[in-house]
């Protein structure tokens, strides 16, 4: 396993890990990942923190009728708990020393180029200062259809988006296992190449008591990730000195190999499948010419059919004749130009090669 040094890290800490059985706040598991977190930026690592809990500590806090609506109840569970959740890290982590900040986010601040960049260029300044960031989902303003998966997306898009080169997904179990970890036969997977097999059917697919999302979410955010070329660790956060033990080798866990490393805004777009304002049908010309190993933008001859109205500089899904999504890329003009442009020879890219992103498997 080849494991580079950590330079800047994003630790992901799930809901399991940061409360008990019976749905009280773990502090003492918390008060451990912070001490933790600190003797990292001791060892001049970076961290940003993506932190679950904000629903689990709503939750103890306040009975609500069942029959209530299910994003109502997260809502007020959210905006109730997230309160306690950051006093709790801003006390701990005043006692190691260490101002925090909190950042909430919903799928919508990463839908826009600009805001994007506004939100990265925070946390770059937060980093700057030796000011922990510590990220959650807006809850209390997200929509069902813009949430993210659970909070694995969400650090799965930090990453990508500070150019950290690990990301560290803490869970209750201690990675991926050929099977489900409560059967005493699965085995952990220790580690996952770059050219990453198929796993889905290995994967068990029951999920938190307090989040979201399983580890089948985890698995797709860390090959997205890997993919980008961060390299990703899935560990047990209810393991003491996990953090520790994982930069000295010294427990068990499943670790992604990463890829070579993309571009800023091919980072930006790979998470970006869900944002698309319009789609472009490309010939097979067109296709070839992007999955060769020449460097190729997408022109306007190549592509025979556009639908969705759109502007420069939305997201754009790209798709072969046959149906098949090939990649996303950002729009160098609207939708009334291409149709314009449709077919013609010698114009501009309309898709330039620095804002392409290509799914690996088309």
């Amino acid at each position: 396993m080849n494991f580079k040094n950590l330079k800047r890290l994003v630790v992901k800490i799930g809901s399991n890990v940061l409360t008990k059985d019976n749905g009280q706040p773990d502090l003492s598991r918390m008060e451990s990942l912070v001490k933790q977190i600190a003797s990292l930026k001791q060892q001049k690592i970076q961290v940003i923190l993506v932190s679950s809990g904000a629903v689990a500590f709503g939750r103890k806090e306040l009975f609500l009728p069942d029959k209530m609506d299910t994003v109502l109840k997260k809502q007020i569970w959210a905006s109730s708990g997230q309160v306690e959740l950051i006093q709790t890290y801003k006390k701990l982590f005043a006692q190691e020393g260490m101002p925090i900040a909190q950042i909430l986010v919903t799928k919508e601040d990463f839908r826009d180029r600009r805001h994007y960049l506004n939100m990265k260029n925070c946390l770059e300044g937060l980093i700057s200062q030796n000011v922990l960031p510590i990220i959650n989902e807006n809850d209390t303003v997200a929509i069902t259809e813009l949430m993210f998966t659970d909070n694995d997306e969400l650090a799965s898009l930090t990453a990508a988006m500070v150019n950290a080169d690990t990301l560290l997904l803490l869970t209750n179990v201690n990675g991926v296992y050929d099977g489900p970890p409560s059967d005493p036969g699965s085995k952990l997977i220790p580690f996952i190449g770059a050219k990453i097999p198929e796993l889905i059917q290995a994967i068990s697919p029951v999920k938190s008591s307090f989040g979201r999302g399983g580890m089948l979410t985890k698995l797709h955010m860390a090959k997205k990730s890997a993919d980008l070329g961060i390299q990703v660790v899935i560990a047990n956060g209810k393991k003491e000195d996990i953090l520790l033990n994982i930069l000295k080798k010294e427990t068990e866990f499943t670790f992604f190999e990463p890829k070579t490393s993309k571009h800023s805004p091919k980072k930006w777009l790979a998470h970006a499948e869900h944002y698309f304002k319009g789609e472009v049908i490309v010939n097979e010309g067109a296709k070839n010419a992007l999955f060769s190993e020449k460097i190729s933008s997408l022109l306007p001859v190549g592509i025979k059919k556009m639908s969705g109205e759109f502007s420069k500089g939305d997201i754009i899904r790209i798709q072969d004749e046959f149906g098949k999504v090939l990649g996303l890329g950002k729009a160098e003009y609207s939708s009334t130009i291409l149709g314009e442009k449709l077919g013609l020879k010698n114009q501009k890219p309309f898709i330039h090669y620095d804002y392409l992103y290509l799914f690996q498997h088309a």
